[in-house]
């Protein structure tokens, strides 16, 4: 079954968008819309002021590596793959480096990009980027003081049944580690 092409004409029409909220890393907007049956409508859009990066670090021996960590806005511990946003003056690969090194103290020799993702797509323009870094060098951690951080190494496998008995919740994490167990040649990859 083929995905039918990205090629459609947008169905809305914005009337009026305006700022309801902003700080560093947010705006909400509201937008006065004709939605596609016509009908004047509201929508609230959160756009994001930085890209979101996770990194699913692989080690010869097929481990990864995890982050735990309390999520204010979820209320909810949460073990995640090492991730953040991108600064203004970051590509995508070089916000996975440092946020690989700050979190985890990881420095990977390869980066191969392995996904591009729309986080929530009804709500937000955030866009998220998934590396898979591999050819891994320990060093320290350097988590920023947001951050109190577990981490653990665990192998691929456990992580990916961390998924499934719903100890794993976070959208990046969990498409990033599917992505991989499913794909043989990015596992293959790792040990050439």
């Amino acid at each position: 079954m083929t995905m039918p092409v990205n090629d459609k004409n947008n169905p809305w029409t914005r009337v009026r968008a305006t700022t309801v909220y902003e700080n560093a890393w947010i705006r909400v907007e509201d937008h006065a819309v004709i939605d596609p049956g016509g009908q004047a409508g509201q929508y609230g859009k959160v756009c994001f002021k930085s890209q979101a990066i996770a990194i699913l670090p692989l080690d010869d021996n097929g481990y990864t590596t995890l982050v735990g960590q309390y999520r204010y806005t979820i209320d909810e511990y949460s073990w995640e793959l090492p991730m953040g946003g991108t600064d203004l003056n970051e590509t995508p690969q070089q916000a996975g480096q440092r946020e690989l090194r700050e979190e985890t103290g990881l420095i990977a020799g390869r980066w191969q990009q392995i996904m591009r993702v729309h986080t929530s797509n009804s709500v937000t323009d955030e866009i998220g980027y998934v590396f898979l870094a591999t050819n891994l060098q320990r060093g320290p951690a350097a988590p920023e003081s947001t951050e109190q951080l577990d981490i653990a190494h665990v192998p691929l496998s456990v992580a990916r049944d961390r998924i499934f008995s719903g100890e794993i919740t976070d959208a990046l994490t969990i498409a990033a580690i599917l992505r991989v167990t499913s794909d043989e040649s990015l596992q293959r990859g790792v040990r050439k």
